[in-house]
């Protein structure tokens, strides 16, 4: 969104309407870089731009550890870099290229240059902190980026929100309760807006009691009803901390204090979130639950384009159900309303220490439980202060996970 302004617990500001100006909007030909190809968001963002290829050219892929696939997408695309974060896998990389044209590179100043790289669009879909640099690095160039990593603007969104107002980027959300939003928020009328919606599946364990919750598995976490998704996020929306961090991301994207966002259970995900107005009219976006519908409408925007994702057929599902969340079982929603309230390290130390915990969960080091204790102990020691540097944000998100690591090896988990 251009000229998108801040937002903190001491100062609220009110944001500009997005502009329908940026580099090569709706145009014929558009350059993407997609940061985390081989994730679920990049492989989706692929599958669009191999359906026109005619509409859309590649300047860069950046992939963790994945070269097989980063080296089969980099030479389908004809991409002119790619890059493998893991330095140990540059030799890999380069052998599976041999023989191309395409430029490789690796380590995490090189994810940095291929966000620098000239290009009309940026999918910055690098999950979890470190996918924050990059990011950072396609805003201050004015890129318009498509933001589907909702963990950067939880930990740094003052931080990045000023580099937008600074740079003039424009940024597109792709998870689908923001983008959802996004398509029916009136950004010149924000005083006429009385709240927003974040509708929620409930994840894999919704109907689960207590004690059953205490015995889930990896396994289990992972296996999201409607959505797929990485193995991060699928845990993070069996907890509900998914909803959390999303709270904490619509505070900043649209400029409205905590107390108007609210989150409603939507088991069937047609309904991707609502905006109410004032005048009583609540206006939603629906589809079905494929990511390849807000992905297209980013790739595109302001124009839209053709996307392979299911139709929806209303009179199929016959049946849209609503529910509270259960605040008792899936604590991680006050964890993080909490935090955003008392803001400074309290958000980065949140979403750090739900890494760690999350890490250790997959790992099968600690029980489904402890994921919310651990990260509740965690944000308990954040200190008081104001964060304005990257600098910062980096040392309370090191910070938080030193502790939540100690928390683990001593024991909390478990209790």
């Amino acid at each position: 969104m251009d000229d998108m302004t801040g937002s903190s617990p001491e100062k609220q500001s009110n944001q500009s309407a997005p502009s329908r100006s940026s580099a090569n909007a709706g145009g014929d030909h558009r350059c993407v870089t997609i940061l985390g190809s081989t994730g679920s968001v990049g492989t989706s963002t692929i599958d669009l731009i191999q359906r026109e290829p005619n509409r859309f050219s590649v300047q860069a892929l950046t992939a963790n550890r994945n070269v097989e696939l980063l080296a089969e997408q980099a030479k389908a695309l004809n991409a002119q870099f790619a890059v493998v974060a893991d330095p140990d896998k540059y030799n890999e990389l380069k052998a599976s290229l041999s023989g191309s044209s395409i430029e490789v590179a690796a380590g995490a100043d090189a994810v940095c240059e291929a966000a620098d790289r000239q290009s009309d669009f940026v999918m910055a879909g690098i999950v979890g902190i470190a996918g924050l640099k990059p990011t950072l690095t396609a805003i201050q160039r004015g890129a318009t980026v498509g933001f589907a990593n909702k963990e950067c603007m939880v930990s740094a969104g003052d931080v990045m929100l000023s580099e937008i107002k600074k740079s003039g980027a424009t940024l597109l959300p792709v998870d689908s309760e923001h983008n959802a939003i996004f398509q029916v928020f009136d950004f010149d009328k924000i005083d006429q807006i009385e709240r927003i919606i974040l509708t929620a599946s409930g994840g894999p364990f919704r109907e689960l009691k207590q004690e059953e919750m205490s015995q889930v598995t990896p396994a289990q976490a992972v296996a999201h009803p409607n959505w797929d998704m990485g193995a991060k996020i699928s845990v993070d929306s069996a907890t509900m901390m998914n909803k959390g961090l999303e709270l904490i991301e619509a505070y900043h994207l649209f400029g409205l204090p905590e107390e108007k966002i609210d989150i409603l259970v939507h088991p069937q995900s047609v309904i991707h979130s609502m905006v109410a107005y004032i005048d009583g009219s609540v206006l939603a976006q629906l589809g079905t639950p494929d990511m390849r519908t807000p992905i297209a409408y980013t790739l595109a925007w302001p124009e839209r384009m053709a996307s392979p994702s299911p139709k929806l057929a209303l009179e199929d599902i016959a049946t849209l159900t609503f529910e509270p969340p259960d605040p008792e079982r899936f604590p991680a929603l006050r964890l993080a309303r909490e935090a955003l309230k008392i803001g400074g390290s309290a958000p980065p130390y949140l979403n750090a220490a739900n890494e760690i915990a999350v890490q250790y969960f997959l790992q099968e080091k600690i029980g489904f439980l402890d994921i919310a204790r651990i990260v509740e102990e965690t944000v308990a020691k954040a200190p008081a202060g104001y964060l304005s540097t990257l600098e910062e944000v980096y040392d309370a998100d090191q910070t938080s996970r030193a502790i939540a690591e100690d928390l683990i090896n001593n024991g909390l988990a478990r209790r």
